[in-house]
């Protein structure tokens, strides 16, 4: 069997918009070869994906989560194209489900693109140094460090970017590709707009008999 870069996965992925594990299975199923791995996306119906990124999406719900008897709460908008969709059971049970994994994941951001450049600019710094100052990265030359670092900010990406972190109930898929299964579904463009979590208490300085409880109850 041929083997399947991250590279030729890329390429893919942005010639069919279709997600990444779906790109790397199709490639798989087709032994390395672009054009099946592209036939078997379309016959599944995930490679048109893409062509409905440019459509506006302005219905969908408002949908709510609440964990941890009122301890944990979660607002999230989930767009579609049509009112038809959005009052879909399937469309609503995506929305509980997102909901639900902001709540257990709590990420920061939506996609890569909403994270400020600050941010990543100082993630990056961080990594830089710390690819730097490990010993089995000695001697390697400026290039291979970045792309190790660029390796090391995926994993900031699935800790703190939504559609990039693998889904709770199945952690085979991220949010992402989960979403972009229910695309290829519809026929229409869905799409996470924004969310916001509440985590009870989050912020306030706590009372130290409130501390000392809790520390507590963790090693009782």
């Amino acid at each position: 069997m041929a083997e399947i870069t991250a590279a030729a996965v890329k390429q893919l992925r942005e010639k069919t918009g279709a997600g990444m594990m779906e790109c790397k299975n199709a490639l798989k199923e087709a032994d390395g070869n672009e054009e099946k791995a592209i036939d078997i996306l379309r016959a599944r119906g995930l490679a048109s994906a893409k062509k409905r990124e440019g459509r506006i999406a302005a219905e969908g719900i408002v949908g709510s989560y609440i964990h941890m008897g009122g301890k944990v709460g979660v607002l999230v908008e989930l767009n579609c194209e049509t009112d038809f969709v959005a009052r879909g059971e399937e469309f609503q049970q995506l929305v509980k489900d997102i909901a639900m994994h902001i709540a257990a994941a709590e990420p920061r951001y939506v996609s890569r693109d909403e994270v400020p450049a600050n941010v990543l600019n100082h993630e990056r710094e961080i990594l830089t140094a710390k690819a730097k100052n490990d010993p089995k990265n000695a001697n390697k030359p400026e290039q291979v460090i970045e792309k190790i670092v660029d390796g090391m900010l995926n994993k900031f990406y699935e800790e703190t970017v939504l559609n990039d972190q693998p889904f709770v109930k199945d952690p085979a898929k991220t949010v992402g590709e989960l979403v972009t299964e229910k695309v290829a579904k519809t026929g229409e463009r869905i799409a996470v707009r924004r969310f916001t979590r509440y985590k009870m208490g989050e912020g306030l300085e706590r009372r130290s008999d409130d501390f000392g409880s809790d520390v507590a109850s963790l090693i009782s």
